[in-house]
């Protein structure tokens, strides 16, 4: 079911199905939290090399297929996005967890109601990102 999933989406962003990419797909959707590349390249191993995972990121961030948050390090992490966001546009507009114990960012949608962001007359706001930080659940029970 997952693989008729990403080919379709891949074909309503105008993209070839190919093994990178659908592997790239396979792993964020399967991962409860968001991803970074370090870790992709360790999960996927050789079957992709760092030039190739870059472009496939890279694709996938501008076509809107994926959204890019930063850790506590800076480092950026990737999930996938929600079914409305477009190449013109993010909809992902939800809170990110940021666990200070096990530097996991888990994408909080649906969980957490965003209150209505406005700008200044004159301003146009894209996008909105909130982070909240503290320590996961699964960093919780470890330490009880």
């Amino acid at each position: 079911m997952m693989q008729e999933e990403f080919n379709t989406l891949l074909e309503k962003h105008h993209l070839k199905k190919t093994g990178p990419r659908l592997s790239v797909l396979s792993v964020l959707r399967s991962r409860d939290m968001a991803t970074s590349q370090p870790e992709l390249e360790e999960i996927l191993g050789k079957e992709i090399d760092r030039v190739t995972l870059y472009r496939v990121l890279s694709t996938f961030e501008e076509k809107g297929i994926i959204h890019k948050v930063l850790d506590l390090k800076g480092t950026a992490n990737y999930a996938i996005c929600s079914a409305k966001c477009n190449e013109h546009e993010h909809h992902d507009e939800h809170v990110h967890f940021n666990c200070t114990d096990c530097n996991h960012i888990y994408c909080l949608d649906g969980h957490v109601h965003l209150p209505e962001i406005s700008v200044p007359k004159g301003f146009k706001s894209t996008s909105v990102n909130l982070s909240v930080y503290g320590v996961c659940s699964k960093c919780n029970k470890k330490a009880e």
